[in-house]
């Protein structure tokens, strides 16, 4: 057993057979619907989440877990001497970090280590994998965490989202944009820059159109990819994800092309049927 660790939150969007096997501790973030709390991924699965919109017409909101919740979820591992480290949702799309660190100094010094991925879903996953691999192989907090703090810039995050409409109902775009997106069948395409949601550009016609120009800028920089892993990630949208897996496998080569499946968190803001392409380019 390794004598560090590993934590995420339920945004990692990790496969349940990758957590299990590898021992990862995973804080689940809140879903509220009206007066009444799910934890993520614990209390209510991503289909159950949209049967619940379509059910209210509305949509969750959305909550970091509190210092109190970390608490409990480190104390174990840190009485029966194991020290710790926590790759968070990025700090700018939540409190979780901010939460973990309020936590961590409830602790001996040195023995909850916090890292800010500045990602989502498996742009986070794939942090943690690396920390895995890293705590595995004996290193210590220190070392894994300069591990992840290397890699974490590298990390490209690009999903496609089918419609505005979640991004609307959560407040995060005009109803104007919702409507002529609607109305000019424009897909959105976000990408993670600085910890955020940025819109990186709009593909306008059909769906596999955007899906294609994903995947096509994806295989652009397939020379500048560190080839250990790449995640395609999706909510609602297996079939496609898994041609597109089928694909990326084909061109670059890499060791693992895995699919994973959107918790309620990012698919209570992006909405069914997006789909992402996360890899780590070469340090």
């Amino acid at each position: 057993m390794s004598q560090v660790k590993i934590f995420a939150d339920s945004t990692c969007d990790l496969p349940h057979d990758w957590i299990k096997a590898h021992d990862i501790g995973i804080i689940p973030l809140y879903v509220t619907f009206g007066d009444q709390n799910y934890r993520d991924g614990v209390d209510l699965t991503t289909p159950e989440l949209y049967a619940k919109v379509e059910q209210t017409g509305s949509l969750p909101k959305t909550a970091a877990p509190s210092p109190s919740d970390f608490i409990a979820a480190f104390t174990p591992f840190v009485e029966e001497g194991r020290d710790i480290v926590y790759i968070s949702l990025s700090s700018e799309l939540s409190s979780t970090y901010q939460n973990a660190l309020i936590a961590g100094e409830e602790f001996p010094e040195g023995r909850i280590t916090v890292v800010d991925s500045r990602n989502l879903t498996t742009g986070i996953g794939l942090l943690v994998m690396k920390a895995v691999a890293a705590a595995e192989q004996g290193k210590s907090a220190r070392e894994i965490a300069g591990i992840v703090e290397t890699v974490k810039p590298l990390v490209e995050t690009e999903f496609v989202i089918d419609s505005l409409e979640y991004l609307y109902k959560g407040g995060r775009c005009s109803g104007m944009q919702n409507l002529m997106s609607s109305l000019l069948k424009i897909r959105p395409v976000i990408k993670v820059i600085d910890g955020k949601m940025t819109p990186a550009y709009k593909v306008r016609g059909k769906r596999e159109k955007a899906l294609e120009q994903m995947v096509n800028n994806t295989l652009d920089k397939k020379d500048e990819m560190d080839n250990d892993l790449i995640f395609v990630t999706h909510s609602m949208a297996a079939e496609d994800a898994e041609a597109i897996k089928r694909l990326l496998e084909q061109k670059t080569g890499a060791r693992e092309v895995a699919l994973s499946d959107a918790g309620c968190v990012i698919s209570s803001h992006c909405g069914a049927k997006t789909i992402g392409i996360i890899y780590s380019k070469k340090a």
